[in-house]
């Protein structure tokens, strides 16, 4: 990790919440749905690809018996974010829902793009920013209301266009970006905060709250959540958004950007073209 990457999580904290939801019994449904979507993604790419390494994910992102190895990097219990990946061995790194975990998430790129081989692939999802953004405002208005204050729960989170520049910055080749967003229901707020739990996936920042939530607040927090996010049959909506990240590590075969000058037609002769004789 680079010198100036803020330490934004604790990421031993939450190496040890995955490791206890795994042990209790993982709620995995949002991670499924983005696997069969990475599936899809890399069968519509016309290529073979023989080593495979998949990155943080909590489970498995890539099917077994489809590659000829598949490297697993598991969240380093210390925090540590060296991925020990031998550089130019990989045609294929995979990553789901782990990466919006990243204090240096700069610094991990780089480090992807290192270990692949020319023309090898990148592809990623992460949570965005509206993730949970029923649950944050309820939590917000309920802390507020009862206790006077608001303790920290969103990290910074940059966008698509930002996400892009920072593949380009890594030296990905054709970096492209886009979203998903699922929206699940649950009888209550309890219900949701159970699955999140069961996900591995409640606050780490290193700034969150350290002690309990009161009972009141809890309340409070579900009733506002039931009253601005519920559908008419009571049942309440969570959002996920899923970013998706893929980018290249660059090859001669690729696609290049044609150089300044090297057009064969000019504007001003398509132009003249155009105008009435």
């Amino acid at each position: 990790m680079t010198d100036t990457a803020p330490i934004l999580f604790d990421r031993r904290l939450l190496a040890q919440r995955q490791a206890r939801a795994h042990t209790a019994g993982p709620e995995s449904f949002l991670l499924d749905r983005v696997a069969e979507e990475m599936d899809d993604r890399l069968h519509a790419v016309l290529r073979d690809f023989q080593s495979a390494a998949d990155v943080w994910t909590p489970g498995a992102a890539l099917p077994p018996g489809r590659f000829a190895s598949i490297q697993h990097v598991d969240l380093d219990a210390a925090g540590n974010e060296a991925l020990g990946l031998a550089p130019g061995s990989l045609d294929l790194v995979v990553s789901a829902l782990a990466l919006q975990f990243a204090n240096d998430l700069p610094g991990v790129l780089a480090q992807i793009r290192r270990a692949l081989k020319p023309d090898g692939l990148l592809l990623a999802a992460l949570t965005g920013g509206d993730t949970l953004m029923e649950l944050r405002e309820a939590f917000a208005t309920a802390e507020a209301e009862v206790e006077g204050g608001v303790s920290p729960r969103v990290a910074p989170t940059a966008d698509l266009r930002d996400l892009g520049a920072l593949l380009q910055r890594a030296g990905f080749a054709l970096p492209v970006t886009d979203v998903d967003r699922v929206v699940v229901r649950y009888d209550h707020a309890f219900a949701l905060m159970q699955d999140l739990r069961r996900m591995g996936a409640t606050n780490v920042l290193i700034e969150r709250r350290k002690t309990p939530l009161r009972r009141a607040t809890l309340t409070r927090m579900a009733q506002i959540y039931a009253e601005r996010f519920a559908d008419p049959d009571g049942r309440i909506r969570a959002t996920f958004e899923i970013i998706w990240l893929s980018g290249w590590s660059p090859h001669e075969s690729q696609q290049q950007p044609l150089k300044p000058g090297s057009a064969k037609a000019s504007l001003e002769e398509a132009v003249k073209g155009l105008l009435p004789k």
